[in-house]
């Protein structure tokens, strides 16, 4: 895409959402950027993989929370990604702060970069139509203008902003001044702006020149810009993360680039675009870019229907089956399930707030717990007793640890497992097993070239996991995370 006379293309792929929307596969601690949901590849691999192009784009700055770090870099590493920065928000502060930060970050490398603002979330089927976008939008950035993408409406959707397009740049096709953003519109009133073919759905994807950029933001929230200079300067390296300064990042207020920015500067241009773009923000959204059977239903996993329509079914562990139903969704995963009219796909967010207010785990985290050392999942539970299988990845390590409430008896099922026990250091392979008394300072590592596959069973008055202390972790983590 570029000649040699252009620079690279700067990504900054924002992975900081919830995704609570695509409740109960997508929760907090595993959201939806990080799942499989429309292919074999997560979202997030697949933002990252449409802009690998190294003749075209530079390496990817990822902004995300510190929760996500570990397994995002494991997810680019699978699909072959190096990006050039994780850096870790200490706390969310929508998208302004996020891409001051990157920014600051890569204006330091490039002064005269063109960034490309990607959602680590949304689909998007016509790569090719992307680029093309991409191309055009990245020439009106280098005349100075801040550019977002204007997704083509395909309907009255509702669950969108909109913009309204301005004057037509004078030589680039389909890009225009901008001349109102448009909160998210009633039925009546989104019928009205897809009809007068002047407005767009509002992508959240954007081309800026960082030198522009940053010279509208100092003059018009220089507060913030203050603040995450502040933060990237002090900022710290873990690991391969760059950790950015926590106090200065919260002193940032929390608000998003286009009410910090876009709609205020006069330099704002809309760059329209028809890509087979969807943000997936619901199970509806999944339902209307799926492949749909003779009729109208979108299956995934073990499911058998009769005389089912329209309706949107996932089963993960279990057969699902349905009769004579239509217009319904159907989620089922190891823990949860849901059932909901898919016009009313929308409200699950109700639904996780009241788990969230009953203190329920369900509204954070799957059954299966990934760590950066590989990933567990509970089996069985009951008074005084819990089970779980542990999956350990090669070179994986769990921290240096002990428990003042429980005992822990491992059997290898496979792989080799080094465990360290007080001061007695073993090697266990399969079908063998070790006990781990109350009080006692243990850890658990893989030291092959294959998955290490155990089976727990703690037993004890408390069983939660915060009752770990720990000593050491490579990780650099803290708290009481195994």
């Amino acid at each position: 895409m570029a000649t040699s006379a252009q620079r690279l293309i700067h990504p900054v792929i924002l992975s900081g959402g919830s995704g609570t929307r695509l409740w109960p596969v997508s929760r907090r601690a595993y959201p939806k950027q990080l799942l499989a949901l429309t292919g074999p590849r997560t979202l997030l691999q697949d933002t990252a993989l449409r802009v690998a192009d190294p003749a075209a784009f530079a390496a990817p700055v990822v902004l995300c929370n510190e929760a996500h770090r570990f397994i995002i870099a494991e997810q680019l590493r699978e699909v072959g990604i190096t990006p050039a920065a994780i850096a870790l928000e200490p706390t969310a502060r929508n998208t302004a702060p996020a891409i001051a930060a990157a920014a600051l970050m890569i204006a330091a490398r490039d002064p005269e970069a063109i960034l490309l603002v990607l959602p680590s979330d949304h689909v998007i089927r016509d790569a090719e139509g992307f680029r093309t976008t991409i191309e055009t939008a990245a020439t009106a950035a280098r005349e100075g203008r801040l550019t977002t993408f204007g997704i083509v409406p395909q309907g009255p959707e509702t669950g969108f902003g909109y913009i309204r397009r301005g004057a037509p740049h004078p030589a680039l096709a389909g890009v225009h001044a901008i001349a109102e953003f448009v909160e998210k519109p009633d039925r009546e009133r989104a019928g009205a702006f897809v009809a007068s073919g002047e407005y767009a759905w509002n992508s959240g994807m954007f081309v800026f020149p960082v030198a522009k950029l940053l010279a509208e933001l100092e003059r018009l929230a220089p507060a913030l810009v203050a603040s995450c200079r502040k933060a990237v300067d002090e900022a710290a390296t873990d690991l391969t993360f760059t950790r950015l300064a926590a106090e200065p990042f919260a002193a940032c207020p929390s608000i998003s680039i286009d009410h910090a920015l876009m709609e205020h500067t006069d330099s704002a241009s809309v760059v329209s675009a028809s890509i087979g773009w969807s943000d997936v923000g619901s199970w509806t959204a999944l339902w209307e870019i799926g492949a749909r059977d003779e009729r109208g239903n979108v299956t995934s996993g073990d499911v058998v229907l009769h005389d089912v329509s329209n309706s949107f079914i996932r089963a993960e562990k279990r057969l699902v089956s349905a009769i004579g139903v239509r217009d319904l969704v159907i989620i089922e995963t190891d823990d949860a399930i849901l059932v909901a009219p898919r016009d009313r796909a929308q409200d699950v967010k109700t639904i996780v707030g009241h788990l969230e207010q009953a203190g329920r785990g369900e509204a954070e985290l799957h059954a299966t717990v990934y760590r950066p050392w590989g990933h567990y999942e509970g089996v069985a539970e009951g008074e005084r007793f819990q089970v779980k299988r542990i999956s350990v990845k090669p070179g994986g390590k769990l921290s240096l640890q002990m428990h003042h409430h429980r005992a822990e008896h491992w059997i290898v099922v496979q792989g080799t497992a080094r465990i360290t026990n007080g001061e007695q250091e073993t090697l266990l392979t399969e079908n063998q097993s070790t006990y781990i008394p109350i009080g006692a300072t243990h850890r658990l590592e893989n030291p092959g070239k294959t998955d290490l596959t155990l089976i727990e069973v703690q037993s004890g008055a408390y069983l939660g996991e915060d009752d770990i202390v720990r000593f050491e972790d490579i990780y650099g983590r803290k708290g009481t995370n195994r």
